[in-house]
């Protein structure tokens, strides 16, 4: 066999090997979207372990709800000592028995229904939990996407004072401009030059912080992200069910507790049954007997309006809770329509404007008709100009975080876990 077909199978190996390499690098420069952001965090989310831990306290706790309550086994031991005819001992009655109490009023059932209900709240508190996790993650995601739109606006700014320093230079090796012009040009490359080195370290530790959530790693943002607002454009969605429902469990809870409270003022029967045995004869007996606290005092009335007062507190923090997230719904909706509308005016009117300024002063600049401050006013309008756009922008998506954390629009994310009933 030639050493070319010995060699074709190692060639292919390494085209393949390549285009493995190529297409994974081109995966991992894909930029990381929110759901993506989201979905990490979730699966990294430390404290979902402990969900489980607490289901299955909550889980015991209704086991425990449900047991009767202990029979009771004992002996009576009679006529042991005294005078006269009962000075012998063997005079002594003996009475082994069983006892058990008998719970009416419903005391097993409703203290059963209170303990399930906090299964519910268990679950629905995790729930509320995992949607604030992903509030935090979504603002880091708008930071790192913001820090790296500020680096992009200062490495424009870096290319228009190297653009500047260039036609300025030129300027001066013919003596059409003082050497002064020249150092302030060079003094503007500089600074923009520092601008540009802080905004990306600004870029590289939100993109950590955003990764911290998932224990580290790279992440490329997309500023593009930043320009969608359609979120102005469209009604919001209602309250967040997750967290309605968690002020509905606690109704749900305060109701419950009302029936165990109530259960406690029906008195519970003591039975007792057993034998006794006469010392003096041999003898043996059956006895029967039974007790039932008579409830002259102590009717569990104080606990009962207790209970009643909080149930009425909880269902009016459930309307409470629902009037503040609607309330907090329409105002954030009101602000993304006021900066959505001021971005796109920056957008569609003034940034434009500068622009052309700048082209216009960099003209007459040429020709010898402006100064070199004329050109430096322009650039800077322009640049203010965008970089005030782009704080409008960053102020808009985080206020479109809030929305989404206040009608709980990440919910499709959470894990099944979590979100199970």
């Amino acid at each position: 066999m030639s050493a070319s077909h010995q060699d074709r199978p190692l060639r292919s190996w390494l085209l393949a090997t390549a285009l493995a390499l190529a297409a994974s690098n081109s995966a991992s420069a894909e930029p990381l979207t929110l759901s993506d952001a989201l979905s990490r965090a979730a699966k990294a989310d430390p404290a979902r372990p402990a969900l489980q831990s607490r289901l299955n306290a909550a889980e015991a706790g209704v086991r425990q709800a449900n047991v009767r309550p202990n029979p009771v086994i004992g002996l009576d031991v009679e006529d042991t000592g005294g005078t006269g005819s009962y000075s012998l001992l063997d005079r002594t009655q003996a009475t082994i028995f069983y006892q058990q109490s008998h719970e009416r009023g419903g005391k097993r059932a409703a203290r059963t229904a209170l303990a399930r209900s906090d299964i519910a709240q268990v679950r629905l508190r995790d729930d509320v939990r995992v949607l604030d996790l992903f509030h935090e993650v979504e603002t880091a995601w708008i930071e790192a996407a913001a820090a790296e739109a500020e680096a992009r606006l200062a490495a424009d700014r870096l290319a228009l004072a190297k653009r500047a320093q260039a036609e300025v230079s030129r300027r001066v090796k013919v003596a059409r401009d003082p050497l002064f012009a020249g150092a302030r040009a060079d003094a503007q490359v500089t600074e923009a030059e520092i601008t540009l080195s802080q905004a990306q370290t600004r870029t590289a530790n939100a993109a950590r912080a955003l990764t911290a959530f998932w224990g580290g790693g790279d992440a490329e943002i997309d500023p593009v992200s930043l320009e969608d607002l359609s979120a102005a454009d469209r009604a919001a969605g209602p309250a967040s069910p997750v967290d309605l429902a968690l002020w509905e469990a606690h109704r749900v809870a305060a109701i419950a507790k009302v029936r165990v409270e109530e259960s406690k003022a029906v008195q519970d029967p003591t039975w007792r049954a057993g034998l006794r045995w006469l010392n003096d004869s041999g003898d043996v007996a059956a006895i029967v007997g039974g007790s039932i606290p008579l409830g002259r005092y102590d009717t569990n009335r104080g606990a009962i309006e207790q209970a009643r007062a909080t149930q009425t507190a909880a269902d009016l923090d459930l309307v409470s809770a629902q009037a503040v997230l609607e309330r907090k719904i329409a105002a954030t909706q009101a602000l993304l329509a006021q900066k959505a509308s001021e971005a796109r005016r920056i957008e569609a009117e003034i940034v434009p404007a500068n622009a052309r300024t700048v082209d216009l002063v960099r003209e007459g600049f040429n020709r010898g008709g402006f100064r070199y401050l004329d050109v430096l006013e322009a650039q800077k309008a322009l640049i203010e100009a965008r970089a005030r756009r782009l704080a409008i922008l960053k102020s808009f998506q985080l206020d479109r975080a809030q929305l989404d954390r206040l009608t709980g629009a990440h919910m499709s994310l959470m894990p099944a876990s979590e979100s199970a009933r």
